[in-house]
């Protein structure tokens, strides 16, 4: 089965805006990644966002482009801080395919527990509004392909 992982789109910072919406260019960049994304038939069935403001509108965003069966719907485990063995165990019991959208260096974290077993091994860099497709088979995961908004 595929699994999504995804870093927000680029925010405002906290100096303007303690709540850190989406730029105008954060909110295209994820509109391109979305339609990107949609061209290549990645179909999630449901996406979990973090619950902070920059990744429930990226993960609406992407929803529109990509029209998860099961909708979009806040989850615990995907704030910057957070311990990657809870979304591991989230994605590991799911029975659809799953896309979260979170944060750094959480997200970072998360796709290296799951690909390496060790969460401080750095092997992907997201930028804002990158989405990395991993697989998950037989008890173990692959990265497949990274996207972000330039190479959608």
């Amino acid at each position: 089965m595929e699994f999504y992982l995804v870093r927000h789109g680029e925010a405002v910072s906290q100096a303007l805006n303690g709540e850190r919406p989406l730029t105008p260019g954060g909110r295209r960049d994820v509109e391109r990644l979305g339609q990107g994304a949609a061209k290549r038939g990645i179909q999630p069935g449901q996406i979990f966002h973090s619950g902070l403001l920059r990744a429930q509108q990226t993960a609406e965003i992407l929803s529109e482009s990509l029209g998860p069966v099961e909708g979009v719907r806040e989850s615990v485990g995907l704030r910057p801080d957070d311990d990657p063995v809870i979304a591991k165990a989230e994605l590991e019991s799911s029975t659809v395919s799953l896309m979260l959208v979170g944060h750094l260096p959480h997200i970072s974290r998360l796709a290296s527990f799951l690909v390496a077993g060790n969460a401080d091994q750095e092997l992907v860099q997201f930028a804002p509004a990158t989405v990395l497709g991993l697989s998950y088979e037989n008890c173990h995961w692959k990265i497949l392909w990274k996207l972000t908004p330039e190479t959608a």
